[in-house]
Formats: C-alpha cells, structure tokens, sequence
C-alpha cells in the first residue's frame, strides 16, 4: 500500500463532523430524553452511594459524576459535555492541528460519558459504532508537539489497519446475520419489497424505490449479499484495484441507504471507515492534483508481474460474479427483460460454509496486521541515527502492542457469528474483552437481522381527549402518522423517541416501559417532552390546556402506489386500524400508575433545586436560544458554516501563495533531473530521493525538509554552474542569484504554513 497521508486527514476530518453531528443532535433532546421532567431522567441512574469519586468512576465511567463539584445538576452535566464535545469537534474540523489523538480522547470520553446514562435512547449499534471508531482515532491521529510530530509516519498504516478490520467486521456480519436469522424475506430474496416502506423513518425517495419492480428488488438483495459478504475480503488483498474496487461497492451502497432511509450518522460514519482502503495516489487522481508520470520504463520482469496482477485481478471478478451466479441462480430473461434470481442453498449449507470461512477470515487478519507491523519495524530500523531510531522503535513498540491488544479483544464479539470459533478463542482474550468491555472498544454488529412489517409496518397513533368524546391525534414531527404528509429528510439528526415509537410498535406496551412515562409527561404537560414531538408548539394541539385523556391504537401503514394513469396520488401513505395499543389513562389511574412501577419509572427522589452558578445560567441562556430551532436546522447550520469557513481557508492560502515562486522551483527542478540524468549513475537519483524521504518521514517538520531540499538543490545548481561559467560571469551571475534566492526564502518564511 502505497502513502496514506491524505486518507488519515480525510478520516480524521470526517470523525471530528460526525462527532458534531451525535453532540448536537443529542444536546437538543436532552431536557425531553433526560431532564428532571423527562422520559427517563438520567439522574435516577447516578446512585450517590458514598463511594470515592475513582470508585464510582470505575463503576460507571461517566465524567456527570463530576457535576455536582461544578454545581451543576445531572440535566446540566449532560448539557455541559454536549456542548464541550460540540466545540471540540468544530474546532478539530477547522484546524488540522487540533486533529490530534488528545483530542479525539477527549471526545471520546465525552461521547462515553453520555452513552453510560443514556439508558435505551442511547443504545444503538451506530452508537457503539462511534465509541469504537471514536477510540481508534485516538490510536491514529498523530500527536503534535510545539516542535513537530511525536509519531512518525511509519505507524501510520499499522494504526489505519484497524479501521480497515473494524469495517470488515461491520460489513461482513451484516450480511452473515441476515441468512443466519432465518429470516424469509432475505432467504425468498424479498426483503427490499418491504424495506424501504417499514424502516423506522424513510425519505420521499423511498416511495419511488418502493415502485421498482419486483425482479429489480431481489436482484438488489442478491447485490447486497454479494457487497457484504465475500467483496469484504477484497479490503486485505495486495493488489491495490482490488481495494479500490471494494471502496467503490462499499460506497454505492451507503450512499443509496443514505437517500432511501434516514439512518442519522450511520452511513456517514461507515464512509468515513471506508477511507482506510484509499492512499495518496487516489486521492490526488479524484482531487484532480495527478502531476506528469516521469517513471522510467518497465523492465520486461516488470511487465510480466503487471500482467499478472492484472489477470488475478479479473480472475477474482470474475469468481465473484460466477459465486453470485451459481448461488442465487442469476439467469437473464430476454423477452421480458428482467433477471431471475433465486437462493440456490440451503441453511445447513450455509451454516457449514460459514464454519469453514471463519476461522480462516481471522487468520488473514493475523497475516495482514503482522505484514504491516513487521514493515513498521523496517522502517524504523531504517532511520538515521541512533536517538531516532530508538525512539521511533519505542513508538513502533507501543503502537504494535495496542494494534494487536486491539485486534485480540475485537475477535470476540466477532467470532459471536459461530459457536465453535468463539470456543476456540484463548480464555485470556475473553477475559480481556470482559474487562473492555464497559468502555465499548470492540462490539458485534449486525444490521437489518430480520425484515419486520411484513404484512404491513406497525405504527403506534396516541390520541388526546378533554372530555372523552371528541379525540385528537398526536402527530409526531418525524415518523409516519398523517397520511398526506411527505416523509423528511433528516440525516444526519436521530429522532431519539420517534425511533423507540417505531420499535414499541413491533410488541406490547410492556415491552417498551418509557410508553407509560411519555403518557403520564403529556398528561402533565411538560414542554421539554413536547418539544420532542413538536419543535413549533404550535403545531401541538394541546398547546394551551394539556389533555385529561391519552390512549393509543396500533394501525399498519403502506406506502400508496401511482394511479392507473400514471400521475401520482395525493397521499403518501394508506392505513388501517389493527387493535388498542395502550387503553385510555389519565393522571391518577391505577394502570398507569402500576405500569410506571414496573418500568421503575415513579418519581424515586425530589429533583434538586435549579442552581444560580454562572456556569448553570450560562448553560440555561444557550438552552434557550437553541431549543426553538428544529434540530435538522441546526445540525446543517453548524455543518454549513464548518464547510464555508474550511472552502474560504483553503481559497485565502492559494491566494496568499506566489505562483511565480511555484514556476521557477519547478523549473530549477527540471534542470536538476535534465543534469542528474546526464550526470548520475543509473539507479543513483531514485536511491538519494528514497533517503531523502526516508528522513522526512523519520522526524521534523515538513516545512524545514522542504527548505533544506531547496537549499541542496541550489547548492548543487550553483556548483554545476560554476564548472561551465568564466570567472567574470560567475562573479556576476552569483551575485544577483544571491539576491534572488534571499527573497524567495523571505518569502517561503511567509507562506509556508506553521
């Protein structure tokens, strides 16, 4: 794998606009989700039980333990660490030298400080998602220091390697998890039928989608099967089109969930992982920054090799496509211009396949990660002089140690897929990833297990009454309920309730205890829970007077089809009513007052007076200027202003960088490649061009090698001119090079970036 420089950048820029997205998104649900008049207050889940403060962080490792030294209450310290991690993670994205592993540290333990209290709105997959790539950052981002990196480059794809094995695990389970469900809807290659009308909240796409036919529809579920489960192989092979191959599916498939489905920052945040398969060379190419190929000829060995990558790679396409064909039974139907497809194998079979994979998928792990320390190694050996090369093998040490603790814990949750292989893991990893366990590095994945809302998708519908005869329905901002209205388009915000509404809706209210509490805090009327359902409180309809009545009904819904003339219907939506979800309460009733008990819900503690700290009225003065803005439009504000102030720094630099200055450097260096090839042994100027990018990978600062590298370079020129030249014109010409290059390196002082 060629240079990776450009990759982590992207990576680690990417990381610092999700980390932005999950903090705002959650900061402005916070009071509804948390707060002391919330669904589920996260102060009942700090038990103050007299324990030292390390204590109860071993316990529950959550920086809210520190709030009440700050005089701040529970609700607040959550507010606190939101907006910490939000302004960290503006500031990491507008300057490239706080992208750096302290702070991605920071940020993680923020976001995990969060995750500890956040109860069921918290616990999602891309939220340990974040936490394990959140952690990852910590181990790839560099460390700067007043004088320069303290890691060298030569970890660089050693660390990087881990991201590329966790979006294998990711997408590889994905698509195990959806045969080894036994659902029938991915087994009848269906599935696709359903999705995109059942999925908790889809796009206006998504109906579109909806009316592709049906051949096109399992065609797309044999394409995702193949994406997900042998294509994730290609992220390891050393041929470098066959990762850029995988890069381009990986891609195509998270940016069509993206436009069908509102997934928050999931499919952004697999993107992100998916810049761990590019390098420096393919970047350049789609930044359109391709310089002139001045490589010498191939040799006919050369040729021979290139040739024979070339055929494994088509060989390997090949196989893929004859391994889709053979096991979904692809065939092409001329007359009516569809491909039939079908699975072609059995459970057991794919069971037995499975058990066979396993266990040599992690081996090719084992051979990949050793591969890239043992050349970590080399490189270290490598450098000049003894204090480099001992403290760049002591970060080597360091770093090889923490990939492969990484990469041993990360086995486990892996090897979930199969009883016998997670058998045969060594006891001293379990107990590793049990002790790991609590800080979310390493967790098991598996998306879209089993299609649900086959026969139609479940919705929950909660209606209010004053007087028991005339009933209103709660329209939710989000989630389907009103027939005419479109789906939105949210990512990358997460309606945290409307996703738990599409979840309760798949069982009985007592399988979702927080119901009963978003009852009895509409009941009362609490407007930090309304703003959850309406962020305009005029659109609540029970704005002025809360109701005396709730209940709630199960309907089903399904997306509308086009009319026979063609044009489209005037709904989004057709539903039907199915049964009594929640019967009718009121404050005071012994259900709900019996259904809070069980869920733990009933007031357990006196919520603590506000406090008057200036932190606690700055804290109050920020609430209230952002809670009357929807969330969709705050997130994209910061995202926009983000993008703008990077778009306006990058145009000010090539602004304030002298393109004469350009022109006559890469001239000068034309000169010298023109005399050196004319001059210099064979084989000598690519040897002193390696060492010379050896020391600047070594250590220092990249601007004092490219000053040095002028400096040689001029030294050199004025050495080979002064062989050719008179002494009258020597005297002369040097005198006025001198000046010359006194004010180029005045200038290269001022525009080269510190």
């Amino acid at each position: 794998m060629g240079e990776i420089r450009l990759p982590i950048q992207a990576f680690l820029w990417c990381m610092s606009a999700i980390y932005m997205f999950a903090f705002a998104s959650l900061y402005i649900q916070i009071p509804g989700l948390y707060g002391n008049d919330g669904l589920m207050p996260a102060r009942w889940t700090l038990r103050y039980t007299g324990k030292g403060i390390w204590e109860q962080l071993r316990d529950s490792p959550t920086l809210l333990w520190l709030g009440p030294k700050l005089g701040l209450d529970t609700q607040q310290g959550m507010e606190l660490i939101a907006l910490m991690g939000i302004a960290l993670s503006l500031l990491s994205t507008l300057t490239h030298r706080l992208r750096d592993c302290r702070l991605y540290l920071c940020l993680w333990i923020l976001y995990l400080s969060l995750y500890q209290v956040g109860q069921v709105f918290l616990y999602f997959q891309w939220d340990n998602l974040l936490l394990e790539t959140g952690f990852l950052c910590v181990l790839v981002a560099p460390m700067y220091l007043p004088w320069g990196r303290l890691r060298g480059c030569f970890n660089d794809n050693m660390t990087l390697w881990l991201v590329r094995w966790l979006l294998f695990r990711l997408m590889f389970a994905s698509g195990v998890v959806k045969l080894t469900s036994r659902c029938p809807t991915w087994w009848g290659l269906t599935a696709m039928t359903y999705h995109y009308e059942t999925q908790c909240i889809p796009t206006p796409l998504a109906w579109f989608a909806h009316q592709l036919p049906v051949w096109w529809q399992k065609f797309s579920v044999v394409a995702t099967f193949l994406i997900e489960i042998p294509v994730p192989f290609l992220f390891f092979s050393p041929i470098r089109r066959h990762r850029l191959a995988a890069f381009y599916m990986q891609v195509l498939l998270q940016v069509l969930i993206i436009l069908s489905g509102n997934y928050n920052f999931f499919n952004l945040l697999t993107l992100a992982l998916c810049f761990s398969l590019l390098d420096d060379e393919h970047i350049n190419f789609l930044l359109r920054r391709t310089s002139a190929d001045t490589r010498k000829p191939q040799s006919t060995l050369e040729k021979a090799w290139s040739w024979g990558c070339v055929c494994v790679e088509l060989s390997v396409y090949i196989l893929l496509a004859y391994w889709a064909s053979l096991h979904f039974s692809l065939q092409m139907d001329w007359e009516k211009k569809e491909v039939l497809s079908k699975t072609a194998f059995t459970y057991h079979q794919f069971m037995a396949l499975l058990k066979d994979v396993l266990i040599p998928s992690i081996w090719i792990g084992v051979l990949s990660l050793t591969w890239e320390i043992i050349r970590a190694m080399i490189k270290c050996v490598c450098m000049k002089g003894v204090l480099l090369r001992f403290w760049s093998t002591l970060q080597w040490g360091v770093m090889a140690a923490a990939a492969a603790s990484m990469f041993a814990i990360s086995l486990v949750p892996f090897t979930f897929l199969d009883y016998d292989a997670n058998n045969a893991l060594w006891p001293g990893v379990k107990r590793a990833f049990e002790v790991t366990d609590r800080y979310q590095l390493t967790n098991s994945y598996g998306l879209f297990r089993r299609m649900t809302g086959v026969g139609g998708r479940p919705e929950v519908i909660i209606e209010g009454s004053w007087d028991r005869k005339t009933w209103t329905e709660i329209e939710f901002m989000y989630k389907p309920g009103n027939m005419s209205a479109p789906p939105p388009f949210l990512t990358p915000h997460q309606p945290r309730l409307d996703w738990q509404m599409w979840f309760a809706a798949l069982g009985p209210n007592h399988q979702s205890p927080w119901f009963s509490s978003l009852l009895y805090r509409l009941l009362q009327g609490k407007k930090d829970v309304i703003r959850l359902i309406q962020a305009d409180e005029s659109n609540y309809p029970f704005k002025d007077q809360p109701p005396t009545f709730l209940r709630a009904h199960r309907y089903k819904y399904w997306f509308t089809g086009p009319k026979e003339d063609g044009t489209y219907p005037i709904r989004w939506w057709r539903r039907v009513y199915v049964e009594e979800f929640y019967p009718t309460v009121q404050l005071g009733d012994s259900f709900l007052e019996n259904m809070l008990s069980q869920g733990g819900l009933k007031e357990k503690a006196p919520a603590r007076r506000t406090s008057k700290a200036a932190l606690a009225q700055v804290l109050a003065s920020v609430r209230e200027t952002v809670c009357v803005l929807p969330a969709p439009v705050v997130i994209w504000s910061l995202f926009i202003a983000v993008a703008g102030a990077c778009v306006l720094k990058q145009l000010l630099s090539h602004t304030h960088t002298p393109t004469h200055r350009h022109d006559e450097a890469s001239e000068r260096e034309r000169h010298n490649a023109r005399q050196q090839n004319s001059q210099t042994p064979p084989g000598h100027t690519q040897e002193k061009q390696t060492e010379e990018e050896e020391d600047r990978r070594g250590g220092g600062d990249v601007e004092e090698y490219t000053m040095k590298k002028d400096e040689e370079e001029e030294k050199d020129e004025r050495e080979k001119g002064m062989e050719e030249r008179s002494d009258e014109e020597e005297e002369g010409e040097e005198k006025a090079n001198g000046e010359k290059r006194a004010e180029e390196r005045e200038e290269a002082l001022i525009t080269i970036p510190l």
